[in-house]
């Protein structure tokens, strides 16, 4: 069985942010308001149902699925695109692997100690943010 994800995270870095939200097609006024945002993630699972709540002051996220089956994803609350997903487990890793509107995008957890990691791809560009613990 993988890792428990559960938990409430709170980001303590973020590199390549801007250049993955350029990818996506943001525009240059909610970039700068992102860019200064410090994310809080509260995941809750039950074997492979995930729900994935991503927390700002500026504009919350919410996704729930099933690792292994694909879902509708609606990303209008980031980039204004719906698209399909689909997660799976490689090893402790999760994977999200999302078809529709750009190339090359998706994005991956994993657990590293009491560090959770989360990169984002979009085009060429990656993100990489790194969440500790904090209940």
């Amino acid at each position: 069985m993988a890792l428990n994800y559960t938990g409430t995270w709170d980001v303590v870095s973020n590199v390549n942010f801007e250049g993955y939200m350029i990818a996506l097609g943001i525009d240059f006024a909610t970039r700068k308001v992102a860019a200064m945002l410090k994310p809080q993630k509260v995941i809750k699972q039950d074997g492979d149902q995930f729900s994935i709540r991503t927390l700002t002051t500026f504009r919350n996220y919410e996704i729930a699925f099933k690792v292994g089956e694909e879902f509708k994803e609606d990303n209008r609350g980031m980039d204004n695109r719906i698209c399909q997903s689909m997660v799976n487990w490689e090893n402790d890793k999760l994977v999200c692997v999302q078809r529709g509107g750009k190339r090359n995008r998706g994005w991956t957890h994993w657990i590293q100690g009491n560090e959770l990691h989360l990169e984002l791809t979009c085009e060429d560009q990656v993100c990489k943010q790194v969440y500790k613990r904090t209940l």
